[in-house]
């Protein structure tokens, strides 16, 4: 049996399943008579949806120019969220209290499943995400009695508050490749090397942890940084002076993960959970986050320093 077909298989019907409903939001922002932008926002997610839909068949300068349509109605801010149908504060109080904490199970669901598929089957990580949705959603349909209708009405309702910023994890993963691929790692490297005192083993882990910060908060995600601060800075000014590669990779993945907090990049992260509790201040989540990510950014400076080093020599 060939899994990595059936991955792929999966993730394009998942693929096809979100671009489905980026279509559906299209339509209904269409329908939307009290929609002050509703030809752009429909626009945006009419083509967005192709894209997930048809991306694998559709020439890559066809993508790429649909992409610069898609950048044009965000920076000329014509696309807005719609008329969703509002939530009934009463009913939701009244289902907080029925379910209780079983509110969490899908959550559980979805980790759970995904960890047991991608750990005993030979299915990719990323489709045994995909599958594991799908199992919790069924969960949620049993658990709340809900109709089939109302993931419909919530998906469209989170597109709609979260907008544009959701086209931002695809730009950010492939901006990552291609930095990679255009030797910025390289550029980086000779750029620090004639700043940085040579030798410098606490010095050059202060450059490594604060660069991928850094960078990921440029990227908004820290596999993206990881490669080109990885060869830029951590192979020649921590791994070349004796430090545990393994230690000192991780902890500076970790250590990006700290600029995840601090950016508005990261918008699955920041911006989503303050656009979905229609908080005002769209930093507001980066705010409270700032203090603890300086911290933990400290101290992983300490830690690769002491630990990896200590370990490497």
């Amino acid at each position: 049996m060939d899994f990595a077909a059936i991955s792929n298989m999966l993730l394009e019907i998942f693929y096809i399943i979100i671009g489905i409903m980026m279509l559906n939001t299209a339509v209904l922002t269409l329908r939307d008579k009290n929609h002050k932008a509703k030809i752009g926002t429909s626009l945006f997610w009419a083509l967005l949806g192709i894209i997930f839909i048809f991306g694998p068949y559709i020439p890559s300068v066809v993508v790429g120019g649909i992409l610069v349509v898609i950048a044009v109605l965000t920076l000329t801010k014509q696309v807005k969220p719609g008329t969703v149908k509002a939530l009934d504060e009463k009913f939701g109080e009244e289902q907080a209290k029925k379910l209780g904490l079983k509110v969490f199970v899908p959550s559980l669901v979805i980790a759970l499943a995904a960890l047991g598929i991608a750990q005993f089957t030979a299915i990719s990580g990323t489709a045994a995400i995909g599958v594991a949705a799908v199992i919790a959603a069924i969960v949620t349909f049993v658990i709340t009695k809900a109709k089939p209708r109302v993931l419909v009405e919530e998906s469209d309702r989170m597109l709609q508050s979260v907008g544009a910023v959701s086209i931002l994890p695809q730009l950010l993963a492939a901006l990552g490749a291609l930095f990679t691929a255009a030797g910025v790692g390289d550029v980086i490297s000779s750029g620090i090397s004639g700043i940085l005192p040579q030798g410098n083993i606490f010095i050059g882990v202060t450059a490594y942890c604060v660069g991928m910060a850094l960078f990921t908060m440029i990227m908004g995600n820290a596999f993206a940084a990881f490669s080109v601060i990885t060869v830029g800075i951590g192979i020649p000014f921590v791994f070349a002076q004796g430090a545990n590669v393994a230690i000192a990779g991780a902890l500076a993945l970790t250590a990006g993960y700290c600029g995840t907090l601090l950016t508005p990049m990261a918008a699955n992260f920041n911006i989503m959970p303050a656009a979905l509790l229609e908080i005002e201040d769209k930093n507001a989540i980066i705010k409270q986050q700032a203090p603890v990510a300086l911290i933990l950014l400290a101290i992983h400076i300490l830690l690769m320093y002491f630990l990896a080093l200590a370990v490497g020599s």
